[in-house]
């Protein structure tokens, strides 16, 4: 399964919007949004798209009842899971948080295949070394809306486990 993983995108829908479709037309089948989305109406375009999303809301909060009704009305097509996610996907444990530093414990754990984060605006993707032995694969889209860095997203296979770092 592919996955498309953005984050920050600050009330702008437009580069939320673009990203995600180029990741459909590169065979992502999801999206998870890694917090700081603000306004519910950013989301709102990707309605319009036949592909589901995970979303948490980050420390930009907005309006969370907006968020919430929203993705109400979205008849499962967004999820929105408050402050962090742990998501089963394609047999892969996936964990989802805005905070790096919570990110990096969680990795750190061992219990997921994949964490998820933003907040710092700059994308990297790592393997984190974990107390069972193993690595854990750490991920930071970065700012799908280009605010203090170059606006990029990540593409993830779960299946091979590989992601990468793409502009939008």
């Amino acid at each position: 399964m592919k996955i498309c993983i953005v984050s920050d995108s600050h009330d702008r829908a437009d580069p939320l919007l673009s990203a995600v479709q180029a990741a459909q037309r590169e065979g992502a089948e999801l999206v998870i949004h890694c917090g700081d989305i603000i306004g519910a109406h950013t989301l709102r375009p990707l309605l319009a798209l036949d592909i589901a999303v995970h979303v948490v809301h980050g420390n930009n909060l907005g309006d969370p009842l907006a968020l919430a009704r929203l993705c109400g009305a979205s008849k499962g097509r967004i999820t929105y899971h408050g402050g962090d996610a742990e998501l089963s996907l394609a047999r892969r444990r996936v964990y989802v948080t805005h905070h790096p530093h919570h990110a990096r414990g969680l990795a750190c754990t061992g219990d997921f295949d994949l964490v998820c984060c933003g907040h710092s605006h700059f994308a990297s993707v790592a393997q984190q070394a974990n107390i069972q032995g193993g690595r854990t694969w750490l991920v930071n889209p970065g700012t799908v809306a280009g605010i203090g860095a170059p606006a990029r997203w990540v593409l993830g296979d779960l299946e091979a486990l590989a992601f990468e770092v793409r502009g939008s």
